[in-house]
């Protein structure tokens, strides 16, 4: 059976909706060989986002930003899965049931693809400065300054870089001075040209967390000149050093990436507040996990650096080229490239909102499906402003995990208690890498009288999910969203995601069981074992899923069509994975769109069909979580929050709705269609992870995020 709509928001739950599950304590876990190792497989996905890079059908821009990605996405991967690797590792043969393969033997392939990978990124920047030049502009060194520019970086130096720098002779210094995680160090050898004082070393840190990377020079007419803040140092080393007698000077840029695992425990004695203080400052000072490195330092100055880091060529030694921390390059200047080379797809707001004066009236009138980046996330914020203001609203309830730094979703919930309306924010502190940002959010939203729940020991609040209660009389409407992404308007320009805009009594009914449960979770998961509707983590998702596939398994025993489209960002979930094996294994067709981590094996001689499996990387992050399934021809479709991971599923609450509204449906149906028959961004995920492009013997290309883009722009609503 499936959802009967009865009146405009409102829909009776079928009995088999969200029958009754109960939590299922056993795994049941592959063989190792049975699944890819996650971290091999997660390696390949940024293999992708090189790819993009190397593409030269991508716009320069674009290229120099995949490089900037590549780069941050690897500092995080060694900041967190590395780290935990070598945790593992150091707790000897306990760990081996906690991993996929050894992890000694996970962390010397994870070194062997590193720096092949690196080589490879070395190449293609090599080749992207080549074409930068093509184009005029020039990323100079300090050894090819013109004398105007010469005394432009000095003028610099001095009025804007000396104060902020601090020089260090490590060689007179009893400890060793810290490295920070997220820097770049010039590590200098101070000598004499006439040899007659021994060379000495020094390190100063780059203050790109205080200055641009990229400073523009005076330039000639139709050129751009630029030179990276490290080569700023690097001109004026004669100015810091020269009071020491010396006048040879070579330089190498140095980073060290560290251990960023936050150590949280339960300990009810001590509150989450000062546990995530005290881990943000221990994070800083974390064990150091890779160590990269200028290939053409000096050896003396690179075995001098080890000795005191304390680190062994077992340690991700990676030697590079002349620049790291190659994230800033996503923020290269615009400036020097032209408005046809920064073109971007303007985001459209969604039909039904055009001339409406009142968000909430269309929503209290019909579901509406967004489609990040597509349309504008400005519906979201017009539709927190307008309950904000509007006297007839009486509450707001919202989750938030990854928040703008400025967010105007966080500024209208202000104005609203300003407003006199209860306002209460679900504010996952330990969302990672943003837990001072969020720790700030919290003392400001509740400095304003917001009601803030700050998590669950244990559990991480990962869903996205608003409900607004509106009194009209005597009666009380509720409308709100369930969303696969963070509400944070700065990431919803570039993240590809769905958000289901409703007033469904049932979908609402649930968004609120599950605000009850955040705020009374000591009363353990009452409120989410009445949920109807909503399949939700930790309590019904995994079981809920594993039921609609063995739908599918037991339509294809008995020679029906059994079909699923699943997309997701990772797949590793051991139980889930075993059972998309069965379904192959009898013949259910499986069609998977998997941004990132890909644990399943796609291919084997003795499944009926095939899993068929895409990555697509291009101009928008794909970040949605779909799951459509054939159902005997009574189509299921759903949006979550999560993927299926062990995390999602089990340690993190979590929530999927189902979508009933025609217009909506066959739009997710249509969005998923064309990126499945995309044929120019999608990477095939094979058994042995090659990321060979999709390719149409017909020669016609399709780029499915220009297709979804056009789709979305020509369609016509029924009003």
């Amino acid at each position: 059976m499936r959802l009967t709509k009865s009146e405009p928001g409102d829909m009776t739950p079928a009995t088999d909706i969200l029958p009754d599950l109960k939590l299922n304590k056993k795994k049941d876990h592959l063989p190792k060989k049975k699944m890819i190792a996650r971290d091999v497989s997660w390696l390949s996905f940024n293999a992708r986002v090189l790819q993009e890079a190397a593409d030269p059908t991508v716009p320069l821009r674009e290229r120099i930003r995949f490089l900037g990605i590549f780069s941050n996405n690897l500092d995080e991967f060694f900041r967190v899965r590395v780290a935990t690797l070598k945790r593992m590792l150091s707790f000897g043969k306990s760990a081996k049931v906690h991993l996929e393969e050894n992890p000694d033997e996970i962390l010397d392939e994870i070194q062997q693809i590193g720096i092949q990978q690196q080589r490879e990124f070395d190449r293609i920047w090599k080749g992207i400065e080549e074409e930068l030049r093509a184009e005029k502009i020039f990323i100079r060194t300090e050894k090819q300054l013109n004398k105007e520019q010469q005394k432009f970086v000095l003028s610099y130096f001095d009025e804007e870089v000396r104060t902020n720098i601090i020089p260090l002779m490590i060689e007179s210094i009893q400890h060793f001075p810290f490295l920070r995680d997220k820097s770049i160090y010039l590590a200098v050898v101070l000598a004499r040209q006439d040899n007659s004082v021994r060379q000495k070393f020094a390190l100063i840190e780059i203050p790109t967390a205080i200055l641009p990377r990229f400073i523009l020079l005076p330039s000639k007419e139709g050129e751009h000149d630029i030179i990276l803040l490290e080569d700023v140092v690097r001109f004026s080393l004669p100015n810091i050093f020269s009071y020491f007698g010396y006048d040879k000077f070579e330089s190498h840029i140095i980073k060290v990436t560290r251990d960023a695992e936050l150590d949280i425990d339960n300990d009810v004695a001590t509150s989450l507040i000062h546990q995530l203080e005290k881990g943000i400052k221990d994070r800083r000072k974390g064990k150091p996990v890779r160590f990269v490195y200028d290939k053409d330092i000096d050896p003396l100055l690179l075995e001098y650096l080890m000795r005191r880091l304390g680190l062994s060529k077992k340690d991700n030694l990676i030697p590079g080229a002349r620049i790291h921390n190659f994230k800033d390059f996503m923020d290269f200047p615009d400036a020097v490239f032209t408005n046809k080379q920064l073109h971007h797809r303007k985001t459209f707001i969604h039909p039904l909102f055009v001339n409406a004066p009142s968000v909430m009236h269309v929503i209290q009138q019909q579901d509406v499906m967004l489609h990040f980046p597509y349309h504008s996330f400005d519906t979201i914020i017009d539709l927190l402003r307008e309950a904000a203001i509007d006297p007839n609203v009486t509450s707001i309830k919202i989750t938030a995990y990854r928040l703008a730094r400025n967010s105007k979703i966080m500024n209208a919930l202000v104005n609203a208690v300003r407003n006199g309306k209860q306002v209460t924010v679900a504010l996952e502190l330990r969302a990672r890498f943003n837990e001072e940002d969020n720790l700030r959010w919290k003392t400001r939203l509740e400095d304003e009288g917001v009601k803030v729940l700050i998590g669950i020991p244990g559990m991480k609040v990962h869903s996205k999910l608003c409900v607004i209660k509106k009194k009209i009389g005597t009666k009380i409407v509720q409308c709100g969203f369930v969303s696969t992404g963070n509400l944070n308007e700065k990431t919803a320009r570039v993240y590809g995601d769905h958000c289901l805009l409703t007033a469904n009594r049932n979908v609402m009914a649930d968004v609120n069981r599950i605000f009850a449960y955040l705020e009374h979770p000591r009363h353990d998961i009452k409120f989410l074992e009445t949920c109807t509707t909503l399949p939700v983590s930790p309590y019904s998702m995994r079981q809920f899923f594993l039921r609609l596939i063995d739908r599918e398994i037991k339509n294809a025993r008995h020679k029906k069509p059994a079909r699923m489209i699943l997309k997701m960002n990772s797949l590793s979930d051991p139980e889930m994975i075993a059972k998309l094996y069965e379904a192959a294994k009898e013949g259910v067709d499986i069609k998977m769109v998997i941004r990132g981590i890909c644990c399943a094996y796609t291919e084997n001689k003795k499944w009926k069909k095939d899993i068929q499996a895409v990555s697509i990387i291009d101009e928008y992050l794909e970040h949605a979580r779909v799951f459509i399934f054939h159902n005997g021809g009574q189509e299921r479709v759903f949006i979550a929050s999560c993927d299926w991971m062990l995390r999602n599923l089990d340690h993190r609450v979590e929530a999927a709705v189902p979508i009933q509204d025609p217009v909506s449906k066959q739009e997710l149906i249509d969005i998923m269609n064309i990126q499945l028959s995309g044929n120019v961004k999608a990477r095939i995920l094979d058994n042995d992870q090659k990321n060979e492009y999709k390719r149409d013997q017909s020669g016609k290309k399709i780029r499915s995020q220009i297709e979804i883009y056009k789709y979305l722009h020509e369609k016509q609503y029924p009003v």
